[in-house]
């Protein structure tokens, strides 16, 4: 028994490793974004369309890596996503023009499709439905973790040149799916795989669309989405921001990145339980939207590297802690379709990321304070959409 668990630790471990080095690709350009801008003369709203074009490429497989993590197995699915994940980031990393960059990153997206819901299906697979809300945050620190230190680390790198990072990010993806290789096993038996797979055939992309319309589903993807927006759009403009009205540097950027991100994620790893107990999974949300919407807004009028870093330490801390509620929710509501929700999850992710950086970098352009003001409209909006979220439905939904 002591193996047993000792194996399950392990496999636990890889799959938090695999989705952290996942979401670390896409937070290390952020970083470098002035530089590529001074280096190939490119507008913010391109390096806006430059974030964005991942999402569209996540967001074009995302629906058949769903179905694909159901047909062929949650391993299969990890190992093709992170060959390709580093891949794209050599790719990166070599480019010397903008439209190698827009490629890169479109392999990078594929990648990011079949990552997430392949580990989010195999981490529902191992837990009970009891165990499931604590792996669920420690999955979403992860997450958490690469996305917002992914700036930080690259930022770090960067010192020894700009491409560095990618190089990086390249080596650890694919060490990561050497290791996945011999580590991880398929959580499905060959039976479970048949029937799974037999229902993902009866469908395609406009019926899981359909289906995410369902009310069992719709306001918790709904309000995935208007997350992926309010956060793609301040994380993306965050250092152009910085950097043109404080002067911040490369590596007082990377600071508040990375102390905000370990302060979310102890927060999330050690408090998330305990906060869901006491206030439920929506209320959370609610209260995370409220702050969101403040904090947003606050961030257009302070001034001064410590407030700055409180404010971005506690607007990322809200983030952080709705999605590992939302995907809990999505995950108990999902029963034997992990990889349908999982999919579709990605799928709404990616359509916020789309809409996020572009009209960050749009923004951006017009005025500074401008995206910081879109992201707290957007939150807002978030906020007002939790209302229709009837408790009764959503306690029936989780009894099924």
């Amino acid at each position: 028994m002591k193996k047993t668990i000792k194996e399950q630790k392990m496999v636990f471990i890889i799959l938090l490793s695999n989705i952290f080095i996942a979401f670390l690709g896409i937070g290390l350009i952020v970083p470098v974004m002035p530089s590529f801008m001074n280096i190939m003369h490119l507008s913010g709203s391109t390096m806006g369309y430059l974030v964005a074009v991942f999402s569209v490429a996540q967001l074009l497989i995302s629906p058949l890596a769903g179905r694909w993590v159901d047909r062929y197995g949650r391993k299969m699915m990890i190992l093709i996503g992170l060959f390709l994940f580093g891949a794209s980031e050599l790719l990166f990393g070599l480019g010397n023009t903008v439209w190698v960059l827009y490629f890169s990153r479109v392999v990078g997206g594929f990648s990011a499709a079949f990552i997430m819901p392949g580990v989010t299906a195999y981490v529902a697979d191992i837990t009970s439905l009891h165990e499931r809300p604590k792996a669920m945050g420690y999955l979403s620190a992860a997450i958490s973790t690469g996305f917002i230190i992914g700036p930080g680390i690259g930022g770090f790198i960067a010192e020894y040149g700009v491409r560095v990072p990618f190089f990086f990010a390249a080596v650890i993806a694919f060490f990561a799916c050497f290791l996945s290789i011999f580590i991880l096993k398929e959580p499905l038996t060959k039976e479970q795989l048949a029937e799974i797979s037999a229902t993902a055939k009866q469908t395609n992309f406009l019926k899981d669309i359909k289906r995410s319309l369902h009310p069992l589903y719709l306001i918790a993807f709904m309000i995935v989405f208007v997350l992926a927006i309010g956060l793609s759009s301040y994380e993306t403009i965050f250092s152009l921001f910085s950097a043109e009205k404080f002067g911040f540097t490369p590596k007082d950027i990377a600071a508040i990145v990375t102390i905000s991100s370990i302060f979310g994620v102890v927060v999330q790893v050690f408090m998330f339980g305990q906060m869901v107990d006491l206030l439920g999974e929506k209320k959370l949300i609610q209260i995370c939207l409220v702050i969101g919407v403040i904090l947003a807004v606050v961030s257009t009028v302070i001034s001064g590297f410590w407030t700055v870093l409180a404010v971005t330490s506690f607007i990322f801390l809200a983030f952080d802690l709705m999605r590992p509620a939302l995907t809990t929710i999505l995950s108990k509501a999902a029963g034997k379709e992990q990889g349908f929700v999982a999919g579709m999850n990605s799928t709404y992710t990616s359509l916020g990321n789309i809409v996020g950086p572009a009209l960050g970098g749009i923004l951006f352009d017009i005025n500074i304070h401008y995206p910081y003001l879109f992201a707290a409209v957007v939150l807002a909006v978030g906020l007002s959409i939790t209302v229709m979220w009837k408790e009764k439905l959503l306690s029936e939904s989780l009894a099924e």
